[in-house]
């Protein structure tokens, strides 16, 4: 994810942070003073909110680790202001693994309240604490940890898209229906869900109602990804390959890569070097070079160099995954031999007319 600070990697899995992380930290900062709390309150703040970061990184990795167990990598697990986000190359397709990768986060939690639940219980008056519920200091410190966490477990296990719990709920339900219905149904019922959160938000807590517009749109699309994802299943990649392509060198300038895209229907290009392909070139990055430099700079200076190939018996939807994690022109070969290009936009006008003919 841009913008994201590296910490460091466990089990391979590259752990990152937001920056949008720190304007969270300053906010506490920010609310601390603004209440008159001291320095040691502050303290106190910030110190439960990088534990409780520490816990969601733990949540992230139960999935992570759940997943590796059946062969799915994880690419990162960054933390944001909302919490963590594991970027799993992709979910599992049999109901029984996706139901143990979806239900290993909110396991994690279950377990760290296992966990401080012996500590609290002889350190905290737990029936004192529940009535009067005060800032964090270092006497209720444990608890409002294990209380957190608790509410963790609980909320990500609504069943709902996209948290644990919408996927819980589908892989049930595909125990006995395709995996197509079964979404379907569990989106459905998400929005449902979705809707009496708004509807109780307008009467109690407004955060409510952004919580059920989250739910809502993240319902409808696990329902759309996996209806399109369906229509691509039977297919290859040798069924949608765009067999005429253009072509860049990499000591074009950016005026002849701009003229290119004017004069014709390419809105990327594979970029060549010594009969190599060397890296892409779309649209996006040609306006971008154009606010940043000159015409006359050289494709080589600012192509993307990432270079990723597929193969012409690859199933289609596997390569509509790669291409939705990597967003960019990809040459297509077979026995070794450049025969075409493939990008997302390609599939999804593919994906267009498969709906269509389904209607």
């Amino acid at each position: 994810m841009k913008y994201s600070l590296q910490l460091g990697k466990i089990y391979g899995i590259k752990v990152q942070i937001h920056w949008t992380f720190l304007i969270l930290l300053a906010f506490i900062v920010f609310s601390n003073m603004r209440s008159g709390s001291g320095a040691e309150q502050t303290l106190w703040s910030i110190l439960f909110i990088l534990t409780l970061f520490f816990c969601v990184t733990l949540h992230e990795f139960g999935h992570a680790l759940a997943a590796k167990n059946f062969g799915i990598k994880t690419k990162d697990i960054t933390l944001l202001p909302i919490g963590g986000l594991a970027r799993l190359e992709s979910m599992p397709e049999k109901p029984r693994e996706e139901l143990i990768v979806a239900i290993s986060g909110p396991l994690v939690n279950v377990a760290i309240v296992a966990a401080l639940y012996p500590l609290v219980h002889y350190t905290t008056d737990i029936e004192s604490s529940l009535k009067e519920l005060t800032a964090v200091n270092g006497q209720n410190f444990l608890f409002n940890l294990m209380f957190i966490n608790i509410w963790l477990a609980i909320f990500n296990l609504i069943p709902a898209f996209p948290m644990d719990g919408g996927r819980v709920l589908r892989a049930l339900l595909a125990l006995k229906l395709d995996r197509v219905k079964a979404t379907a149904i569990a989106a459905k019922i998400g929005q449902l869900l979705a809707i009496g959160f708004v509807i109780v938000g307008f009467y109690s807590n407004p955060f409510l109602i952004f919580i059920g517009i989250f739910i809502f749109f993240g319902a409808k699309s696990e329902a759309d990804y996996t209806q399109n994802k369906s229509f691509l299943e039977g297919y290859f990649v040798r069924d949608v390959i765009m067999k005429h392509y253009q072509t860049l060198e990499t000591t074009d300038t950016i005026e002849q890569a701009v003229n290119m895209l004017l004069n014709g229907q390419n809105k990327s290009f594979l970029v060549i070097e010594n009969e190599k392909i060397v890296g892409t070139l779309n649209r996006d990055e040609i306006i971008r070079a154009l606010n940043s430099s000159n015409k006359q700079t050289l494709i080589h200076t600012v192509m993307n160099k990432e270079v990723i190939s597929l193969n012409v018996e690859m199933p289609l939807a596997h390569a509509w995954q790669v291409i939705q994690q990597h967003k960019m022109l990809m040459p297509v070969y077979a026995s070794n031999k450049l025969v075409g290009t493939l990008d997302l936009e390609n599939i999804l006008e593919f994906i267009m007319v498969k709906n269509a003919k389904n209607n």
